[in-house]
């Protein structure tokens, strides 16, 4: 990063403003010209985000240091030489930051007195917010409805002509209806969905070669594709939000009614925005989306907010880079850098050996990250991280943390590529890696960390549940030899416990009552917490429920498993290996012994569901979207498969009946539409669920 000028007698706050200005410039034009013009960004927002803040700071206590071509006073980015140059009719700006509530209160503020000034009412005017879409600013010429030229913002006076790229965004229209006025140019923003970002890097590593760092980056390196045809397979995206140069359109008076109208055109627009009428409403709204914002399939970084009523934008006006009316709020940062103190093995429960971070502490996605995973060796050799680098940190929401990749201007020139190492760290047996998988793995099933890791899984919330038989407890059982597999949780030597530290009278009556109530567990739960290779939460159902016993599971055969719907020969084989092996049967034997239950109730008998509503649902398929009052997301997808019915994730042609609660997701509401099925409340839910026919429930005789 950028480093600090030496301290002497003549700083303020031990930083000379002036040779802290010009780094602080230089810094920033370099990241500018990584980031716009070459889309090869070597640290994260937050951390650039830091360094335009930091120059602002000193600019306001030193205003003899401001220039007009200092950053904070432009539009960051420029026109690439790969393309023609278009000059912006309208200023394309750039937006303000707000980094947390209080600045966002402190926005609000400043934009209340200059109403004032102007002699406004501040509730005449309502504001409207928008998500931040994480991508790449375009602007959209339509001359007599035809869409004749596209250009990037560059640095907000000129831009790049991409016209022949953004032809091949199926989202973005040819040609617009007969209303269209004579000229229309519309802004917007180009972004690459998850799944296509997924899909591209899966494309990328199967070929063996580099994947892409985030898709915001991607989708602008695909705009910028000298070939439109290879932007054409990136099936990039658009969300128009703001109006340009308009010749002969119709008078409008706010901002809702501009994006409504330019929904009338046939341009997309975020259906997740919405008109508010004070600042409480504005901060639910960046709360809500700030806790929500991994359940769209596309990234989002803020939310944006505008006041609604044009003309008193018009009065406010603009600085030299942004408009007074509107601010970003920014979520806090997902990605920061730090340090790569070195990099570590573990051993899991099945044996795979993943390469993992141990990083310099670096707060990021709410929380203090110090260790983060690498994956398997392909992605260490792909991202080429070493030990010493500054490395980009990925934390979203409840995702693992991972590296992203180095930051490559800072290595140091004698750093050496990491081997993976040939010897298992826990047990220092052989690490090897089968042929066609991407994963080494320790073959030793006797190994302390895969015995430890196996144990801590059946133990765990999505197998038996024990509570209070965690990580450092296992590992302690283990090194006093009182666990050596699964079924020896059962026969635990509680008086021994009550002698060792931190096992208090009550902890191990506790410990004790836990470990008996995981013995009423169904046979699912067990099959899960077996750890068998290939058989999940989904797989371990589906086998419980077909055979409804574990002594008519043992006694199937592989045809037989692999029949089942569900099920296929991959994992068919994996289950009858598993129940064929010595040690395994005997550690079933101890379990049964130790009278662990290997039955599985029905779906609706887990549910409590009454024997005369057990499959009113049968043939049908529901999908549940947004949030209902009286169901858990989990809750109404166990509601439906008790009852008979499928409740798959996503609407298809095949989907009966789409349920809608608060805060639906768009995607799957407008496929619904697009299919034609049938969209209910959860009102009409319930009722099908009490077993009313579905064409009573729609409204039929």
């Amino acid at each position: 990063m950028v480093p600090r000028s030496t301290p002497d007698a003549n700083l303020v706050g031990d930083v000379d403003p002036v040779a802290r200005v010009e780094q602080l410039r230089e810094a920033i034009g370099r990241h500018d010209r990584l980031y716009y013009e070459l889309d090869q960004p070597e640290i994260p927002d937050a951390d650039y985000d830091a360094l335009v803040r930091e120059l602002l700071a000193i600019e306001e206590q030193h205003p003899d240091l401001i220039t007009p071509d200092s950053p904070t006073r432009r539009v960051a980015g420029a026109a690439a030489a790969t393309f023609a140059e278009v000059v912006h009719r309208v200023p394309m700006m750039s937006l303000d930051n707000a980094m947390d509530a209080d600045e966002l209160a402190a926005w609000a503020e400043r934009t209340r007195r200059r109403l004032a000034d102007l002699g406004v009412d501040e509730t005449s005017t309502g504001y409207v917010c928008e998500l931040k879409i994480d991508g790449l600013a375009v602007s959209l010429r339509y001359e007599e409805g035809a869409l004749v030229q596209g250009a990037t913002r560059g640095n907000g006076r000129v831009g790049e002509d991409v016209t022949a790229n953004l032809r091949t965004v199926a989202a973005i229209p040819e040609q617009l209806g007969p209303d269209a006025p004579p000229v229309v140019e519309v802004r917007g923003e180009v972004y690459l969905p998850i799944p296509e970002f997924d899909r591209i890097n899966a494309e990328a590593l199967a070929a063996g070669e580099k994947t892409y760092v985030n898709p915001r980056n991607t989708a602008a390196g695909s705009l910028r594709q000298k070939d439109a045809a290879v932007t054409a397979t990136r099936r990039l995206a658009f969300w128009s939000y703001q109006l340009g140069e308009v010749v002969g359109g119709p008078v409008l008076a706010t901002h809702h009614e501009t994006m409504d109208w330019m929904s009338s055109l046939g341009f997309p627009v975020n259906p997740e925005r919405r008109l508010v009428g004070s600042l409480a409403e504005v901060s639910a709204y960046c709360a809500d989306w700030q806790a929500r914002r991994h359940d769209l399939d596309y990234e989002i970084d803020g939310v944006v907010v505008k006041l609604d009523d044009l003309a008193v934008r018009e009065r406010l006006g603009s600085t030299a880079r942004a408009p007074r009316w509107a601010v970003a709020y920014k979520f806090p940062p997902e990605e920061r850098t730090t340090t790569l103190l070195d990099i570590g093995v573990s051993i899991g429960r099945t044996g795979r050996a993943t390469p993992f971070a141990v990083l310099e502490p670096v707060f990021v996605g709410g929380s203090t990250v110090a260790m983060a995973t690498l994956h398997n060796a392909d992605q260490v050799a792909a991202k080429d991280v070493r030990v010493g680098d500054t490395v980009i940190v990925r934390k979203a929401g409840d995702v693992i943390p991972e590296v992203v990749g180095p930051v490559l201007a800072d290595r140091s020139a004698d750093s050496a590529p990491w081997v993976f190492p040939t010897l298992c760290p826990s047990c220092g047996g052989p690490l090897e890696r089968p042929v066609g998988e991407v994963e080494h793995r320790c073959s030793n099933e006797r190994c302390p960390a895969r015995v430890a890791g196996a144990i801590e899984h059946f133990a765990s919330r999505s197998a038996m549940d024990i509570e209070g038989l965690g990580e450092q407890r296992v590992h302690l059982f283990g090194e006093l030899g009182m666990v050596a597999d699964v079924a020896d949780i059962y026969s635990l030597d509680y008086d021994r416990l009550a002698g060792l530290e931190g096992f208090g009278e009550l902890s191990v009556a506790n410990l004790a009552a836990a470990i008996e109530a995981s013995k009423e567990r169904p046979l699912a739960n067990l099959l899960v917490g077996l750890n068998i290779r290939h058989v999940g939460g989904t797989v371990a159902r589906v086998l419980a429920e077909h055979f409804g016993s574990l002594d008519n599971l043992e006694a199937a055969t592989v045809d037989e498993l692999a029949v089942v719907e569900g099920i296929g020969p991959v994992i068919a084989a994996s289950v009858a290996d598993f129940l064929a092996r010595s040690e395994n049967r005997n550690v079933l034997a101890k379990l049964r012994a130790a009278g662990v239950n290997l039955t599985q109730p029905t779906a609706s008998q887990l549910a409590g569901v009454p024997e005369a509503e057990a499959d009113v649902l049968a043939g049908l398929s529901i999908v549940v979207t947004g949030t209902l009052d009286g169901f858990s997301r989990d809750g109404a997808t166990e509601a439906i498969t008790a009852r008979g019915g499928k409740a798959p994730g996503s609407v298809s042609a095949k989907t009966t009946v789409v349920v809608v609660g608060a805060s639906p997701g768009a995607a799957k509401v407008t496929k619904a539409e697009q299919l034609g099925v049938p969209v209910v409340d959860e009102a009409a839910f319930v009722r099908l669920l009490a077993g009313e026919p579905l064409e009573r429930v729609l409204g039929g005789p």
